[in-house]
């Protein structure tokens, strides 16, 4: 079987083939000097469709996809994903892109922080206006990313229900299809506020949220400082970051058929978004985050750049294939669980979302 690996920058699309995870190609740049904040390669039909969320200095945002593994690419019809009338805002980036629940339903992120749902294949796209109307909506800040559904969990099982999360909002869910939401942050510290303050309903400075479609109720949290578990679907959340040599970082990935196997890339802090110590080193947790082993085989002894929140993700192979792209244009690829790691692309444009596929 081919691996897909797609690597969406801040100036282009690249797209890799491998039928070995060892030996790569990669064509590119597609959507060339456009920043591509979130790829998905949907395999969902009988053959493999790749979707780009791009934005343009000039155009603004676009959902493209392409059917022939990125030789052609079409747009979806009038932009697609845009507010409407009256809603007093306009799409600037595309954050995520998601399957759904259902044939044919993609779900979308996007700044300023809004979920869209289609329900055609990603020719049309309507606002979650139940989540855009939510009262606590004027109070979520932008960090320094922007603000952004960068997360977007539909339930495997249950197409009424959807986790999401904002930075610098916190963690939502939806039990009745969206009609309303409830803030689902308990647990969750938030170190930049005073003292008395740190455990608000939300505000949270949530970075990535991911579960496994086996155990749908338990959610893996990595915060601006806490990595976090839930076994309640964010009913209440523990740390897990103890054992780890930062509790800061953005990615976090869950084993796609493992659901107690996780990992994560910490960095130094907020001030330095950098691996501990310039070690890079990928963590991986078997236990649902009770212990953590550091895996740094094949990476370089120095490394002043991070990987952001989008730019680590696994393929479905067993053992499971493991990527990240960093913020210097490097790509590193391990088909062994994350335990070695080699380079399979270098000197590309700062890398903001990689997400792999099997077909």
């Amino acid at each position: 079987m081919t691996t897909i690996l797609m690597v969406g920058t801040r100036k282009g699309l690249w797209v890799g083939r491998s039928d070995d995870r060892e030996d790569w190609s990669f064509t590119g740049p597609h959507h060339d000097m456009e920043e591509v904040y979130s790829c998905l390669v949907d395999t969902r039909g009988s053959a493999p469709r790749l979707f780009a969320g791009a934005s343009s200095s000039w155009l603004g945002p676009q959902l493209r996809w392409s059917d022939d593994l990125g030789e052609t690419w079409q747009e979806t019809p009038n932009g697609a994903i845009r507010f409407p009338e009256g809603a007093g805002a306009t799409v600037e980036r595309i954050w995520q892109v998601v399957p759904g629940a259902g044939e044919g339903v993609l779900h979308a992120g996007t700044e300023p922080g809004a979920v869209f749902t289609s329900r055609d294949g990603g020719a049309t796209f309507a606002l979650e206006e139940g989540l855009w109307n939510h009262p606590h909506r004027a109070e979520w800040g932008a960090g320094f990313g922007g603000q952004a559904f960068h997360t977007v969990l539909p339930h495997p099982s249950d197409p009424s229900s959807m986790t999401v999360a904002i930075s610098t909002g916190g963690v939502y869910r939806t039990t009745d299809g969206g009609a309303s939401w409830e803030p689902r942050n308990q647990g969750i510290r938030a170190d930049f506020l005073p003292e008395d303050q740190r455990y608000p309903e939300f505000g949270q400075c949530v970075h990535k949220v991911t579960r496994h479609p086996s155990r749908p109720e338990r959610l893996y949290a990595q915060n601006h400082g806490g990595v976090y578990r839930s076994d309640d679907e964010g009913g209440s959340w523990t740390s897990i970051g103890d054992d780890l040599p930062s509790d800061f970082g953005f990615p976090i990935v869950v084993h796609p058929h493992q659901p107690d196997t996780i990992w994560v890339f910490p960095l130094g802090g907020g001030d330095r978004r950098y691996p501990p110590g310039a070690e890079p080193r990928v963590w991986r947790s078997d236990d649902a985050g009770e212990s953590w082993t550091p895996y740094g085989k094949g990476l370089p002894e120095a490394f002043y750049v991070g990987v952001m929140r989008d730019a680590m993700c696994a393929d479905s192979h067993d053992p499971a294939g493991l990527y990240f792209g960093a913020r210097n244009g490097s790509v590193w690829a391990s088909a062994d669980d994350g335990e070695s790691w080699r380079q399979i692309a270098a000197d590309l444009p700062d890398v903001m979302s990689v997400k792999a596929g099997v077909a």
